[in-house]
């Protein structure tokens, strides 16, 4: 059942999304799309209720809690910054806006991967707070060694996410030949 509420939740972001952009340009209702789009954190909210309710009334902690925990870190960090992006291209696309930025080189490509490595930290502190509190309720008696794979991935995520970043910094991705490049 979990498992079913996280997709559900995922679908609803999207459609979530799609609808107050559509609304907020296409059908020119700005207030009534920024209205759809503040209901997204509602969804989260959902799946943490669910997921504590489910522990609570005696559900053995599992995958789906660890999923469930990693899908909550990633919205907390990813979810407005997509939102944002997305509506800057929709703005651009449907409504008024200026042309969204285009690829980065550079340093100052670098600071930007290290802002979404930021973002990436911020998903891994809330997805691992969220899994250590699950262990934490579960107690000694439960098999608490689901959550603490979930801990793990979260841990490489971040490495691997770190890496990249560095990347950028030690060697910088140059702009091609005539491309414009921003500082």
């Amino acid at each position: 059942m979990l498992v079913a509420l996280i997709i559900a939740c995922e679908i609803g972001f999207w459609v979530l999304l799609a609808g107050g952009l559509a609304l907020r340009y296409l059908a020119r209702m700005p207030r009534l799309g920024a209205a759809v789009l503040l209901c997204e954190p509602l969804l989260e909210l959902t799946l943490l209720v669910a997921t504590t309710l489910d522990l609570k009334n005696g559900g053995e902690p599992s995958w789906t809690h660890g999923l469930a925990a990693l899908y909550l870190g990633y919205t907390v960090g990813y979810g407005p910054y997509t939102v944002k992006w997305l509506d800057r291209h929709a703005a651009y696309r449907f409504g008024e806006g200026s042309r969204p930025p285009g690829p980065l080189y550079g340093k100052a490509r670098a600071a930007h991967e290290w802002k979404l490595w930021i973002r990436t930290l911020a998903a891994a502190v809330v997805a691992l707070g969220l899994l250590q509190a699950a262990v934490w309720y579960a107690g000694d008696a439960a098999d608490t060694e689901g959550l603490r794979a979930w801990q793990l991935a979260a841990l490489r995520v971040l490495v691997i996410h770190t890496v990249v970043a560095a990347t950028y910094s030690i060697w910088p991705r140059k702009a091609p030949a005539g491309a414009e490049v921003r500082r």
